[in-house]
């Protein structure tokens, strides 16, 4: 495998395990929550602060004037110690995927990767969605909800929140939509193939793709 795959996706609809399955298919890596890891330590931020940040939406209006500034070289110094601190996180997210992707193939799941990489000729971007019984079935066995259970909490409403905060992450930041077919190269419906079905199709695309690109 030559190409890089970013997997945006709803909540529960696999797209971590899908992303794991096919790092494990080409013996390559795949990047999500250990991606904090790797920017940690080319930032210097500690881990906590990233975790906290991660994927979460910002109420910032600075951070348009100050990624003019920063793109375009002026100033960019003093615009990064003005910045919040949202901003500085996803900057240093931003530049490790970058960064990870010089190293050679690998899956990027969420985090804006497919923005980061929009330059590259070798990514391919899907988006993994699924249908509301599919997911929540899925996410009714995460720790992270079981926690949430305990209080009562409607398993709907906190994918739909989950969703919202990826939404609001990920428009913000991307020049693109999230979930809009066409912000991807391919939309999946992992509740109409499954998740082993999805792999299926997501390994003939990318053999295909390389095909096409020698």
């Amino acid at each position: 495998m030559k190409t890089i795959l970013t997997i945006g996706r709803q909540y529960g609809s696999g797209g971590r395990e899908i992303g794991q399955k096919l790092a494990d298919h080409y013996g390559i890596k795949c990047y999500d929550r250990d991606l904090v890891a790797h920017v940690a330590k080319d930032s210097g931020f500690c881990k906590e602060i990233i975790q906290r940040e991660d994927e979460r939406p910002t109420s910032s209006f600075l951070y348009n004037l100050v990624m003019d500034t920063y793109s375009f070289g002026h100033g960019a110094a003093a615009a990064f110690t003005d910045m919040p601190l949202s901003q500085k996180v996803f900057l240093a997210q931003f530049e490790t995927i970058k960064s990870l992707a010089e190293e050679g193939p690998c899956i990027f799941i969420g985090r804006c990767a497919d923005e980061a990489l929009s330059e590259r000729n070798d990514v391919i971007s899907v988006f993994i969605h699924a249908s509301e019984e599919f997911r929540a079935g899925r996410v009714r066995n995460y720790p992270e909800y079981k926690d949430q259970e305990q209080s009562g909490k409607k398993i709907t409403d906190f994918i739909a929140r989950i969703d919202r905060q990826r939404q609001s992450y990920y428009n913000y930041y991307a020049s693109g939509k999230w979930g809009r077919a066409d912000t991807y190269d391919m939309s999946i419906d992992s509740s109409l193939l499954g998740i082993d079905g999805t792999v299926k199709l997501l390994t003939q695309l990318i053999d295909n793709f390389e095909q096409k690109n020698g």
